[in-house]
């Protein structure tokens, strides 16, 4: 059904906009279109597949919900494995800041200058 459909619709939108039958055969086929929509089958079949969508896109949100937290703790455990390969990888928190005292060391003095800020 649904390709004899897709077949139709592609078959009415080649003839409109192929056809040289004039203003008259366009408001025709835009008359038989409309009834078409306005038919109780045919909003029956749209609420169907409106429904249908909404049921996928449910379902695809509920799986998505399920595999990120699965995957955020493979993930977690991967970088994990890594600090032992890499000693100077620090850990970090879920802000992506380094844990740690949260301060750090002030930059070396540049020789020659004291400490002072060049003017």
């Amino acid at each position: 059904m649904r390709y004899r459909f897709t077949f139709l619709a592609g078959f009415a939108v080649g003839f409109i906009t192929g056809a040289r039958a004039g203003r008259e055969r366009y408001e025709q086929i835009k008359t038989v279109a409309r009834k078409a929509k306005d038919s109780p089958a045919m909003q029956q079949a749209a609420g169907a597949a409106q429904a249908q969508a909404a049921s996928l896109a449910r379902s695809a949100k509920d799986k998505a919900a399920q595999r990120v937290p699965r995957l955020t703790e493979k993930a977690k455990s991967k970088v994990g494995g890594m600090q032992d390969r890499f000693p100077g990888m620090r850990a970090q928190e879920a802000n992506g800041h380094a844990q740690g005292s949260g301060t750090s060391s002030p930059a070396p003095d540049t020789p020659g200058t004291g400490g002072e800020m060049p003017s």
